[in-house]
C-alpha cells in the first residue's frame, strides 16, 4: 500500500513536471541538458521531466519600456533634460534569451547613448522642431542592434525636453518680443491697408465724378445739338413756307410790302434815337430800288 501511494506520488509529480501550459502571446524557450531545445508555443506542451527545463519566458505583447532621464548636449552647447519612452516586442524568443544577458537594460541603453548623439548634433531650437526626426533616428539606430536580440523596436517618444531655467527665461523673452514685433507688424500692416483703401476709395470717387460731369457734359452737348437742329428745322420749314407763299398769287407784292414795311420801321428807329443823325436820300426811288433789290435776290433763291 505505501509504494502504491509512492508511485502515485510520483506519477503525479511527473505528470506536474511533464505538463506545461503556455498562456497566449508567450513563448517559454526549453532546455534539455543545458542546451536550447526548443520554444514553446501557447496551448498545451509536454516536456521531459528532470531532462528538459523551462528556461525563459517571455512576453510576445508589445512592451512599453520607460528610457531613464539624462543631460543631453546640444550642437550650441546647451544642457537639455530628456526623458522618453520606447515600445518594443520580442520576435525571436531564441535570440532574446541567449542574444543579450539582459536585452531590456541593452536597449535602454542604447536609447540613451542614441539620443544624446542625436541631439548633440542639433541647435537648441531645432531639438524642439524636430521631434519626429529625433524619434525616427532612435528607433532605426535601436532597431538595427537589437535584431541580434531577437527584439524589434517599434517606436520611440519624447516625452519632455526641459532647458535650463535661464534658457527657460531667455526663451520667454524671446517669445515676448517676437509676439510684439508680430503686434507693431499688424498694426503698420492695418494702417498702411487703411491708407490704401482711403486712396483707392478717393481715387473711384474722382473717376466716379469725372465720369459723371462728362456725361453731364456730352448730355448738354446732345442737348444743345438737338436745339441748334430744332431750329435749323424751324427756320428751314419757315423758309420753305415763305418760298412757298411767294410762289402764289400776289406773293411778290406782298413780300415787297413786308420789306418796304421793314425799311420804314427801321429809319423810324433810327429817327427816334436822339443822338443818332439821320440822312434821308433826296431820292426816295432809293427805297424802291432796296426793295426790287430785295426781291431779284428771293427770285435767284427760288429758282436755285
Amino acid at each position: 500500500m505505501e509504494i502504491a501511494i509512492i508511485l502515485f506520488v510520483i506519477a503525479v509529480i511527473f505528470i506536474a513536471r511533464a505538463v506545461k501550459i503556455v498562456p497566449q502571446q508567450h513563448a517559454w524557450v526549453k532546455e534539455r541538458l543545458g542546451k536550447y531545445a526548443g520554444t514553446l508555443t501557447p496551448g498545451p506542451k509536454f516536456i521531459i521531466p528532470f531532462v528538459d527545463r523551462i528556461a525563459y519566458k517571455h512576453s510576445l505583447k508589445e512592451i512599453p519600456l520607460d528610457v531613464p532621464s539624462q543631460v543631453c548636449i546640444t550642437k550650441d552647447n546647451t544642457q537639455l533634460q530628456v526623458d522618453g519612452i520606447l515600445y518594443f516586442q520580442v520576435t525571436d524568443p531564441m535570440r532574446a534569451s541567449y542574444g543579450s544577458s539582459n536585452y531590456i537594460t541593452a536597449i535602454s541603453q542604447l536609447a540613451q547613448t542614441t539620443l544624446r548623439s542625436v541631439i548633440g548634433k542639433l541647435e537648441l531650437d531645432k531639438t524642439f522642431e524636430e521631434r519626429d526626426m529625433i524619434n525616427a533616428q532612435v528607433v532605426q539606430a535601436i532597431d538595427e542592434a537589437a535584431l541580434n536580440w531577437g527584439v524589434k523596436v517599434l517606436r520611440y517618444e519624447i516625452k519632455d525636453l526641459t532647458p535650463p531655467a535661464e534658457i527657460l527665461r531667455a526663451m520667454q523673452a524671446q517669445i515676448t518680443a517676437e509676439r510684439e514685433k508680430r503686434a507693431l507688424i499688424a498694426a503698420s500692416e492695418g494702417r498702411r491697408q487703411e491708407q490704401i483703401n482711403i486712396a483707392t476709395g478717393e481715387r473711384e470717387a474722382f473717376i466716379a465724378r469725372s465720369e459723371g460731369e462728362k456725361q453731364a457734359a456730352i448730355n448738354n452737348a446732345q442737348g444743345e445739338a438737338a436745339a441748334i437742329t430744332a431750329v435749323a428745322d424751324a427756320t428751314a420749314q419757315a423758309i420753305e413756307r415763305i418760298a412757298a407763299a411767294i410762289r402764289q398769287p400776289g406773293g411778290e407784292q406782298a413780300v415787297q410790302l413786308k420789306v418796304a414795311e421793314k425799311a420804314v420801321e427801321a429809319y423810324g428807329k433810327v429817327a427816334a434815337d436822339a443822338t443818332t443823325t439821320l440822312i434821308v436820300p433826296s431820292n426816295m426811288t432809293e427805297v424802291s430800288a432796296l426793295v426790287s433789290s430785295a426781291m431779284k435776290m428771293i427770285q435767284t433763291q427760288q429758282r436755285s
